[in-house]
């Protein structure tokens, strides 16, 4: 005999008159989905300090979204004495660290990824840190049909390739997809793919451009929104209140 789905195992009502979703998601991870550019700026204030030299909060913002060479190389100019490998084997250490500690989600991100999820839509990581520090959060947080890290690309972000690569390991067209980022690098990234982008505004003010959605948090972002963006609506941020 047949049986009514329970609550929990229903599909996800859908609006009538909502567009369609996107075939895919892609998701950058620091800062847009986890709360970890504090942890990075702290590692990098102890390792500048370590050597000798001076790094301040500032400092740090200026390597949001970064890729790991052009990080260790801005490192070294502060004084480090280091090469690439063990300056990031440092920083990640410290890193995960303190993700270990507890995944320190960005407000809205978890029931976003969640809601994605249950409407059956595929979505994708592509974040600049290295697969040491991306695949323990794919594993905690397992909603993510691919992984792209800032190591598994020769050309990372603000370069297209790490969305172009994501796309194609979904098997969608980019254009037709739906990227989230906040530092101006991802963005760069996203935007040079050819993917409808959503700039979170989190650590960066980010500047409005044509094709470019903001929000201040992905607490104001719903699937309404995104199939909205998808369809080519462009959303601003809300007043301040």
């Amino acid at each position: 005999m047949d049986t009514m789905p329970t609550p929990s195992d229903a599909a996800p009502t859908v609006p009538a008159d909502r567009p369609a979703l996107p075939p895919a998601v892609l998701w950058d991870m620091d800062g847009t989905l986890i709360d970890t550019e504090p942890f990075w700026i702290a590692a990098e204030t102890e390792l500048v300090e370590a050597h000798g030299g001076v790094w301040t909060h500032e400092d740090g913002l200026q390597l949001v979204g970064s890729a790991m060479t052009v990080s260790a190389g801005i490192l070294r100019s502060r004084g480090v004495d280091l090469p690439d490998d063990e300056i990031a084997a440092f920083l990640n250490t410290r890193v995960a660290a303190g993700v270990a500690a507890g995944v320190p989600w960005q407000p809205g991100a978890e029931r976003l990824l969640k809601e994605l999820k249950a409407a059956g839509v595929p979505m994708a990581l592509v974040t600049s840190s290295f697969r040491v520090l991306a695949e323990p959060f794919a594993r905690v947080a397992p909603y993510f049909d691919v992984v792209v890290a800032g190591d598994d690309v020769s050309r990372p972000k603000p370069d297209p390739e790490p969305y172009l690569r994501a796309a194609a390991a979904l098997g969608v067209d980019v254009a037709r997809c739906v990227a989230l980022e906040d530092s101006r690098s991802g963005i760069a990234s996203a935007v040079a793919s050819g993917a409808r982008v959503v700039a979170v505004e989190v650590m960066q003010p980010v500047t409005p451009r044509p094709g470019l959605s903001r929000v201040a948090s992905l607490e104001d972002l719903t699937l309404d929104d995104l199939a909205r963006i998808a369809c080519g609506d462009e959303l601003e941020p809300g007043p301040a209140v």
